[in-house]
């Protein structure tokens, strides 16, 4: 069982917790704490002090005084009002990460919660009952208010889940689990939904399938430099040294350990003396890509631990503070950096295929064909490839740049951060998509030019990637194979360390 407290939550943990479904559980150190604000709250409503969110209205009914008889029904009122997302309901992983996010952000003690919110919210994680939340509503600032009203429905035993493969009424699942529904009283409703924990779970889930695509990246481009009998002299560790970026040398590095030992690639001079630069410049432009990752999984990590709601409170509840921790501008930044930096890997990689499939370009059959000219091959995936690159422009355009005033004005600046995560997302699923096809027509490259002469790395590759799409000797619907290949990409296929692939699986 993983033990949350707030401060020290990490990558590998979320891992564990989101795909091994291991079981979550607090520690006393972070519930007392818990219990030291929540008493905050109750003096507050008891000596009928004026604080926002606790007996005020909202937004711009901040001023608006609540009787302590309304309390309740104020916080029920904020939640069912603020259930207005729409669109398509974000994938149920996120929505796990998302109740996850919000549990270890209420431990820090900073919310005024109530320690049973938070022990639904962990029952709802290891029960397996993920909330069904709308994707399109949030603003970014002032929390993700539409989708974490969502997630706080389920807790009043309101709204949709999924469980067990089926999208069913909340009571129901939290019937068959024996857990009972709670009514929210004073702070809680705001305290579960002032948050940046969409645009952060959304984030931390695009984070994990990036890592491990950009991984993907390099072995798949290994296997096309085998397939264009690439230079590796472009990959000695001197040049990269020589520029001094840590990312670039890590790449070369590994892409040199994966072509070890190959009769495939060339030395300079012997069939080329330089090969075009979306061969030569892997470690340079996929190094970026690293660069960018970086920055992204270390804004990720300080705000999976951190508190992002209003008001917070400090010193036993001597200090109230209204403030604006629920502004989401440094995940909006790091998810528009993310876009950016995959979609720089599908724009690679599909200059890549373009190599592989030209007949101007490489001494392959064209397009990759069994039989050139009655048989087309690959000729159109590289027309889709070049497709998803296209709409990844257009949703690399930075989210965090646009702002629109709410709330009669009072919330004037907001980070469009959620759009920016799931437009992130969205740019994960066309790349690997891309990746996909590289691996189809590398593959297809490789075997033409003698599999027996490819190093061990790129060979179990291949062999793995065999089981998945099979060889062209004639033509088929490849929608198919793009659409299994990158299945096996997402669920299975490679699993690395930092020195780069561990294990490959079919």
């Amino acid at each position: 069982m993983i033990r949350l407290n707030g401060q020290s939550l990490s990558f590998s943990e979320v891992r564990q917790i989101l795909f091994d479904l291991e079981k979550v559980g607090f520690t006393e150190e972070s519930m007392k704490l818990v219990k030291k604000s929540r008493e905050a709250v109750e003096r507050i409503v008891a000596e009928e002090k004026v604080v926002y969110g606790i007996n005020t209205g909202f937004g711009k009914f901040s001023d608006v005084l609540i009787g302590k008889e309304d309390v309740e029904e104020l916080q029920l009122n904020l939640i069912r009002s603020h259930a207005c997302g729409i669109g398509d309901p974000f994938p149920e992983i996120v929505s796990r990460a998302m109740v996850l996010l919000r549990a270890n952000a209420l431990l820090k003690g900073f919310s005024g919660v109530r320690p049973v919110v938070i022990k639904r919210l962990l029952d709802l994680v290891n029960a397996c009952i993920h909330p069904v939340i709308p994707q399109q509503g949030s603003l970014g600032a002032s929390g993700d208010l539409a989708p974490l009203s969502h997630l706080a429905l389920v807790l009043m035993g309101e709204g949709e889940v999924f469980y067990k493969g089926e999208r069913i009424p909340s009571m129901d699942a939290l019937t068959k689990e024996g857990i009972f529904p709670i009514t929210l009283t004073a702070k809680e409703g705001l305290a579960l939904i002032n948050g940046t924990q969409a645009m952060t779970a959304m984030g931390v889930v695009a984070y994990l399938e990036a890592e491990k695509m950009a991984y993907q990246s390099e072995i798949i481009s290994a296997v096309t430099i085998e397939g264009l009998r690439g230079i590796m002299d472009a990959f000695d560790e001197d040049i990269h040294l020589a520029r001094g970026y840590k990312e670039q040398v890590e790449v070369a590095e590994r892409i040199r350990a994966y072509l070890k030992g190959s009769y495939l690639t060339t030395r300079q001079g012997e069939f080329r003396v330089q090969d075009a630069y979306s061969i030569r410049c892997i470690p340079q432009v996929h190094g970026a890509t690293w660069q960018a990752l970086h920055y992204s999984k270390e804004k990720l990590e300080i705000e999976m631990n951190a508190a992002t709601d209003n008001p917070l409170i400090f010193e036993d509840g001597e200090k109230v503070l209204s403030g604006g921790n629920f502004h989401g501008q440094p995940i909006a930044l790091a998810m528009d950096f993310l876009s950016i930096a995959v979609a720089e890997l599908a724009n690679i990689s599909e200059r890549r295929i373009e190599r592989l499939v030209n007949p101007q370009l490489n001494d392959l059959p064209p397009f990759l064909s069994p039989e050139p000219g009655l048989q087309s091959g690959a000729m159109i995936m590289q027309y889709v490839a070049a497709s998803l690159v296209s709409e990844n422009k257009t949703l690399a355009h930075p989210a965090s740049v646009d702002s629109i005033p709410s709330s009669a004005n009072q919330e004037d600046h907001v980070s469009m951060g959620t759009i920016g995560a799931r437009h992130a997302y969205q740019i994960i699923t066309n790349t690997r998509c891309v990746l996909a096809i590289e691996a189809i027509c590398s593959m297809q490259a490789v075997e033409i030019r003698g599999k027996e002469r490819m190093a061990a790395v790129t060979r179990s590759f291949l062999e793995n990637g065999r089981k998945i799409v099979p060889f062209i000797h004639s033509d088929r619907v490849f929608s198919k194979d793009i659409e299994n290949m990158a299945e096996w990409l997402k669920k299975e296929g490679m699993h690395f360390d930092t020195k780069g692939v561990v294990e490959l699986q079919a």
